[in-house]
């Protein structure tokens, strides 16, 4: 992997864990985190660049339901 790529995915992972650990509830915030470490490391090994890029996008997209999750709780708490 380059190192751009590597970069970009462990900036990727740490804000992941990041915004996860924002989950108020317990259940939820240890759920994310664990499965965002389970994930990463299934993944380690790929050195395909086109498949990298195809995980790298679905993390990404995994990261925008992450960031908004809090939002909507509080909708149905507030």
């Amino acid at each position: 992997m380059a190192a751009s790529s590597r970069a970009q995915v462990l900036d990727l992972y740490r804000v992941m864990l990041r915004e996860s650990g924002k989950f108020t509830s317990y259940n939820y915030r240890t759920y994310a985190i664990r499965r965002i470490r389970e994930a990463f490391r299934e993944n380690k090994n790929v050195k395909d660049s086109a498949q990298i890029q195809i995980l790298v996008n679905k993390a990404k997209r995994n990261l925008e339901i992450i960031q908004r999750q809090p939002e909507i709780s509080t909708f149905h708490h507030g």
